[in-house]
């Protein structure tokens, strides 16, 4: 396309009018893509999705998929929800856009964070709005070192999280995140952030159970308090389960003693509730499940299922209370904090949820039965072990099965065999993330016990495809 090009002449296409090689010039020539190759990209071309309605897509192929990710772990009351859409026509009719600067406020905004503080365990009482998960978590950087600040000990700035955590991809929330591949860019962690070991007992259990294996991952971060000095330490944070990571579920005992913990040096807690929140583990917010009271909580995704960008933080007493009672002006904030028509999608998205009673079925229904589901998957050549807690999953691709997931053999990581399976996914009608050699999925809150029975028999057609290539490639024994 030319620079000359008439704006007007630069339309969405229609379903009529889909020309999918040359939207795959235009996305090549333009759009650079989050997490991307862009010179493997132009290679084989980006797929078009044009349409969602329940738990499926459609590409611009006419191709039916399973979206087994939610979008981006987002989408929670599923595609095509026309009242979600209606609520923010309605707002854009009425008041698109005003800023929450200058003592100023307006309706939804103001509805949304007193539904949230509802929702939210009881020491949430206030909510600072804005964009994204990403947005949310440098909040909570800039909240709690301002909070020190205010309880006269401003050397308290040091922010401890895990390895493998993912909490954004901004400055602070890829320094917050524990990531290797995003620190080797950038310059990363930003000073004042260190990491801890994940609580993976997969990967570091051996010899242990898991009470054993949850007590001493938790105690990691004690021994990081004592390191750093309990006098530098001002938070932890973590989330509940760790997404990105590949659905690292901790042990039962992990959370309590993380409680513990910071209790006893009285060290902020910090949930991130980015993919926790809003019913994917079967319960409002992920800290209810694991059993602790964090003085933070950044939230995101299914807060309006992806329709509108909008995140934000529920800020507990303690901190509310000093940031109100002695703080002064807080110097921070987006153009875009308490969007109305965002928050009305939010309060729509909210009443589904609630209304249609999807964070119970998680818990009683939806997530026994994916559960189930992949249990029997393990008797599949390809899985080592496979893991759930309420509308998340993941298992794991090994070249040879063990007694236990800490003794099968993995596939060398040149193989990228999690990489080889997921292309049989896409090409097959279901969404499946790799995250190396884990392949996890984590669906609408709106799925049915009977499209997790399909979307789990195309996950099992296509670990037989992937069995037969690796096989093929003499990878396997």
């Amino acid at each position: 396309m030319t620079t000359n090009t008439p704006i007007a002449s630069l339309r969405i296409a229609t379903p009529e009018t889909y020309d999918t090689e040359a939207l795959q010039r235009l996305d090549s020539a333009h759009y650079l893509h989050p997490f991307t190759d862009h010179a493997a990209l132009r290679e084989r071309g980006a797929r078009v999705i044009v349409r969602g309605e329940g738990v499926y897509l459609w590409d611009s192929e006419g191709n039916k998929i399973i979206d087994g990710m939610a979008g981006l772990w987002c989408v929670n009351a599923g595609y095509g929800r026309a009242s979600i859409a209606d609520a923010v026509h309605a707002q854009l009719l009425q008041l698109p856009f005003y800023n929450s600067f200058f003592n100023t406020t307006n309706v939804p905004a103001v509805t949304l964070a007193a539904l949230l503080a509802r929702l939210a365990p009881s020491q949430f009482q206030h909510v600072f709005f804005t964009s994204s998960g990403s947005e949310a978590n440098d909040t909570i950087v800039r909240m709690v070192r301002r909070y020190w600040q205010l309880a006269g000990k401003p050397e308290r700035e040091l922010i401890i999280s895990r390895r493998n955590a993912y909490h954004g991809s901004t400055m602070a929330g890829a320094s917050l995140g524990g990531m290797a591949g995003m620190h080797a860019q950038g310059g990363l962690p930003i000073p004042g952030i260190v990491h801890i070991g994940q609580p993976n007992y997969a990967e570091g259990g051996r010899g242990m159970s898991e009470a054993e294996f949850g007590l001493l991952a938790a105690g990691w971060l004690e021994e990081k308090i004592l390191e750093a000095g309990p006098d530098k330490v001002a938070a932890f944070i973590g989330e509940p389960v760790q997404g990105a990571g590949g659905v690292v579920i901790p042990p039962a005992t992990y959370w309590p003693e993380i409680q513990r913990i910071c209790d006893k040096y009285d060290i902020l807690l910090v949930s991130d509730e980015v993919i926790c929140g809003f019913g994917r583990l079967g319960t409002w917010f992920g800290c209810e499940l694991m059993g602790f009271q964090p003085d933070l909580i950044a939230f995101a995704k299914g807060v309006t299922s992806g329709y509108v960008p909008l995140g934000g933080v529920l800020v507990g007493g303690r901190v509310a209370h000093t940031l109100i009672e002695q703080g002064g002006d807080f110097n921070h904030g987006f153009t875009y904090s308490g969007h109305p028509a965002a928050c009305a999608a939010a309060l729509e998205n909210l009443r589904i949820i609630d209304t249609e009673r999807l964070v119970e079925r998680v818990a009683l229904e939806t997530g026994p039965h994916l559960k189930a589901c992949f249990a029997a998957l393990v008797s599949h050549p390809l899985v080592g072990h496979a893991e759930t807690c309420g509308l998340t999953a993941g298992l794991n691709l090994v070249r040879r099965k063990g007694a236990s997931a800490h003794d099968c053999e993995a596939f060398p990581a040149t193989h990228a065999v999690g990489m080889l399976c997921r292309k049989h996914m896409f090409d097959n009608g279901v969404i499946m993330r790799a995250v190396g050699d884990r392949m996890i999925v984590a669906p609408p809150l709106s799925i049915t016990k009977v499209e997790i029975d399909e979307m789990v028999e195309r996950i099992g057609y296509c670990l037989d495809l992937t069995l037969e290539e690796v096989v093929r490639r003499g990878w396997m024994d």
